[in-house]
């Protein structure tokens, strides 16, 4: 019997133990020193090219420091020396009239700090990148929540076109506008519950655009044997959890050439980004980066100098064109609140005016008043309320229209 006692209470202690609150871990580094991070990319299109130049930080609560004193220049294999400027928080640009890559050509990045160190790239050759020949889309179900959750949407795919070279590295990035329609749009504007005023349609924030840029790491090849690239998955897009389809939705695609060296590059960044952060999963190991103290090249620097051809195409898709899929809708989750004087019979003496009840909703600040409510006599029967984002496109999107979009 007591050793049956003591099988329990050791059983008690364990259970205990393993479930008891845990105090977080703040590791601290000693002699922890920051590393140069480098992120550059210039390609053979009409533009300014940006090179972002900052440190590593000791804990996430530590500000990012950007190196914006630094001397920054490419050159190329003729010799060619193109300066940057800096444009203040660590960005430096070329002069998109005085400099254009070229496919084909090598180019070197030079970084010298206001400390003296200098750092060089490794000479890297803009390759030719094949066309991006269409891009299309189609119904899928995206499996997430370890395993446990299937959201139906749209996945967006691409074709290449075939090449001058049978073998090709590639990356894309994409970006993203949409347009989209608030439910409860503010469509009065409250003087006093004697005046009323209907807003001119034209000023009604009913429709706005969003925009969003890639985020993950997207990498594929054409090897020899395979002249083309098929069903490239893209993005996918959850039509339950986002306004994206809702009315029209734009997607700009570029496709870049890149080396084996970079291919590989971008493809243990995204092991290392995505390795689980507990101490069974794979343990992060380094990523090469192709930039070098020219003094010291043991010294470690992150980020990585892109020289890349690119291709862009543009795809756009109609929400009547989602229709087939049978997909769930996007819900804003917006209610309106339409209140009056009789609601509110107890702890009032006298009921609160309709000015007192607009002045309560406004004195929130998380509220905004969006239409009257008239009874059968032609009196003002209620005030409508919603939330702000509700009322206002603004308030998550812009109202202006971007300069490449086409309406259907």
């Amino acid at each position: 019997m007591l050793k049956s006692g003591l099988k329990l209470f050791f059983v008690i202690l364990l259970v205990f133990t393993l479930f008891r609150c845990i105090d977080p871990f703040y590791p601290k580094f000693e002699g922890y020193k920051p590393l140069l991070v480098v992120d550059g990319l210039i390609t053979n299109d009409n533009n300014s090219y940006v090179v972002k130049i900052s440190q590593t930080k000791q804990s996430a609560e530590s500000p990012t420091v950007m190196v914006s004193d630094a001397t920054v220049s490419i050159s190329d294999e003729t010799g060619n020396v193109i300066s940057l400027a800096s444009s203040g928080n660590g960005i430096y640009r070329t002069d998109s009239l005085s400099f254009r890559g070229e496919t084909g050509k090598s180019y070197r990045l030079h970084i010298k700090t206001i400390g003296g160190k200098e750092y060089e790239s490794d000479s890297c050759t803009m390759l030719p990148v094949p066309a991006i020949d269409s891009i299309y889309f189609d119904r899928d179900v995206q499996i997430s929540g370890n395993q446990s959750v299937a959201r139906p949407g749209v996945s967006i795919y691409l074709d290449t076109k075939q090449g001058i070279d049978d073998k090709y590295f590639l990356r894309w990035e994409f970006e993203e506008a949409w347009k989209f329609h608030i439910p409860l749009p503010k469509l009065y504007d409250y003087i006093n519950e004697s005046t009323i005023l209907l807003i001119i349609p034209a000023y009604v924030k009913e429709y706005c655009y969003k925009y969003a840029k890639s985020g993950g790491i997207l990498t594929g090849a054409i090897l020899p044997g395979e002249p083309v690239l098929k069903k490239q998955p893209v993005q996918f897009i959850s039509t339950e959890l986002s306004d994206r389809l809702s009315i029209r939705y734009s997607i700009l695609i570029k496709q870049y050439s890149v080396s084996q060296e970079e291919y590989t590059y971008w493809n243990n960044l995204k092991q290392v980004n995505e390795t689980q952060g507990d101490i069974f999963g794979a343990q992060p190991f380094a990523v090469v980066s192709n930039i070098k103290n020219v003094n010291d090249p043991s010294e470690q620097v992150l980020g990585y100098f892109q020289v890349s051809a690119v291709e862009k195409k543009r795809k756009y898709i109609d929400f009547n064109e989602t229709l087939k899929f049978n997909l769930p809708y996007f819900s804003y989750g917006c209610r309106k609140i339409s209140k009056s004087p009789a609601d509110y019979p107890s702890g009032f003496s006298p009921p609160p005016t309709f000015d007192e009840i607009y002045a309560m909703f406004m004195s929130v600040d998380i509220y905004t008043f969006i239409e009257p409510i008239y009874g059968a006599s032609g009196d003002l029967a209620k005030l409508s309320f919603t939330t702000n984002e509700c009322a206002d496109c603004e308030k998550t999107g812009t109202s202006k229209k971007p300069d490449f979009w086409q309406d259907n």
